[in-house]
């Protein structure tokens, strides 16, 4: 009988020490476990948290004191006096964005009396960018050629102030003098507007970007 008993308390021992060794465990895990309760989130959700993306820069080209302002035009148009129509509503479309671009339109622009040639430099001078309306008429119009040789001349670097647009041209009848400048094809006029006036944002981004960092 007493052998039994002490037998039966031997193996009540394990049982006690196995308890106590949970009872360890659970203490020693429950740290971490309160730790992560306390962050509130996982590793993964905290990556997430601490990663933030960089706004991208964005110049404002009309600030005051941007290099835009350092000419009177954003925009000259050159153009055949046939396609006046289709200039005036490019104009008027790009003097209606919110960047109110300023465009030179010959005829409503130049200075009565004044001669045509001193006129055209002018034009070609006192703007940032140039939009060639390449058509039939243009390629027959002598003051369309010369005041694209005056742009050229001016910034003869395909560096996109020069702004060709073909319509009812075909590709061999492209000006040679423009073959080295990529040109916008005018099939959808709503199309071949938003890209000519994202072609002169480009530039007056670019403009204003390297201006800035010229005088840092």
């Amino acid at each position: 009988m007493a052998g039994w008993f002490r037998r039966l308390l031997h193996k009540h021992k394990p049982s006690s020490v196995e308890s106590s060794l949970n009872t360890s465990c659970s203490a020693s895990s429950s740290p971490s476990s309160s730790s992560a309760e306390s962050s509130g989130s996982s590793p993964s959700m905290s990556l997430a948290r601490s990663v933030r993306l960089s706004p991208v820069s964005v110049v404002d080209i009309s600030a005051s004191g941007s290099a835009r302002w350092a000419k009177s035009y954003d925009v000259c148009i050159c153009h055949s006096e046939v396609d006046l129509e289709l200039v005036e509503e490019l104009v008027s479309y790009l003097e209606g964005q919110p960047e109110s671009f300023r465009c030179f339109l010959q005829l409503r622009d130049a200075t009565p009396g004044s001669a045509v040639v001193t006129e055209l430099c002018d034009a070609v001078q006192n703007s940032h960018c140039w939009v060639m309306l390449i058509t039939p008429g243009f390629l027959q119009d002598p003051w369309c050629k010369y005041q694209m040789h005056q742009a050229l001349a001016e910034a003869p670097m395909a560096n996109g102030r020069t702004i060709p647009v073909l319509k009812d041209v075909d590709r061999k009848d492209y000006p040679r003098e423009l073959r080295n400048l990529y040109y916008i094809y005018m099939a959808l006029k709503e199309k071949s507007f938003r890209q000519i006036r994202d072609t002169i944002v480009r530039y007056l981004q670019d403009l204003c970007r390297s201006s800035g960092s010229g005088t840092e």
